[in-house]
Formats: structure tokens, C-alpha cells, sequence
């Protein structure tokens, strides 16, 4: 590493940590030469996943298209950013997980409705009218019963409304 305040390339490792839920580590270094000490952070370099569109365009996988999308359906609602976050990471690390190469939009979309169904119930049907096709009102209707009647399955839910 390159000394920020010197540019120095010889330091020393202070301290390493696990950071980032094991993803990566942190590390304390103090550089040889002038002693100033800075973070640097090492994790995995992944293979490029990429999105294909239903046009069939390929794109690189985007977290931050992602996690937008998620925040414009999460908008007036009591989400916090952090929620949002940690929804988007485990979401791209299951994409990395469960595809090699190339994940089709509609899995994306799937899983996206999915982190949300368990997050807030309103930014899911949001999101869903969103980015689903509809061809009907019925249709849309359907999901919104579907997902009260998942809510009423719940145990969770259940124990809320008796209590």
C-alpha cells in the first residue's frame, strides 16, 4: 500500500479486523516513513454478474440500480437506509451465490418483492405495480390478496391482531 499522506509503499499492519459481516477485512497500517496511519479494507473480487434485460440486453449487475428502486418503493414509509442496505447486500450475495454469469430480470424483480414483502408490505405493492406487468386491475388485486393472506398465515401477524 501507498503511504495517503507520503506515498510511501512500505508500512506496517497495525491491527486486523473482520469487517462488513465477514465479507472483508480491516486493516490498520502505519506507514514506515512518516508514521501516519490509515484504514484499507481487502475483500473478494467477484466474477461480473450481469442482468439480462427482457429486451435481451446485458448489463453489468448494478447494487446501487437496485437499492434505488427499493428506496423509491420504501419512500414516506418508516424504512430506514440501514434496513434498505443490509436487504440489498443479502439480495446480491444470493445472486452471486445462485447464478454464475447472468441472472434474468424477472429473479431480480422476484427477489427485490421478496426482501420487501418482509420489510414493509405497502413498498412491496409499490414496487410490484412498478416493475411487474400487469395487464389487468384484477391482477393487481390478486397480489394484494395473495400477500394479506400470507400476512394472515403468519403466526407472527396473527398473535399482533389477537393481542
Amino acid at each position: 500500500m501507498r503511504c495517503i499522506r507520503c506515498g510511501y509503499t512500505e508500512d506496517k499492519v497495525i491491527d486486523s479486523r473482520m469487517s462488513r459481516e465477514g465479507t472483508c477485512i480491516r486493516r490498520r497500517r502505519e506507514c514506515l516513513r512518516c508514521g501516519y496511519r490509515y484504514t484499507t479494507y481487502e475483500q473478494l473480487e467477484r466474477t461480473e454478474l450481469r442482468v439480462v434485460k427482457r429486451s435481451n440486453v446485458h448489463e453489468v449487475l448494478n447494487r446501487e440500480k437496485i437499492l434505488r428502486g427499493m428506496i423509491t418503493a420504501c419512500e414516506k414509509r418508516p424504512v430506514s437506509m440501514a434496513q434498505l442496505d443490509n436487504a440489498t447486500d443479502e439480495l446480491v450475495a444470493e445472486l452471486h451465490r445462485d447464478h454464475v454469469r447472468e441472472v434474468p430480470t424477472a429473479v431480480i424483480v422476484m427477489k427485490v418483492i421478496e426482501k420487501l414483502r418482509n420489510i414493509d408490505p405497502v413498498a412491496c405493492i409499490r414496487y410490484s405495480s412498478r416493475y411487474r406487468q400487469f395487464q389487468s386491475v384484477e391482477e393487481f388485486i390478486e397480489i394484494v390478496r395473495k400477500m394479506e393472506s400470507v400476512r394472515a398465515n403468519d403466526p407472527l401477524q396473527r398473535k399482533l391482531k389477537l393481542g
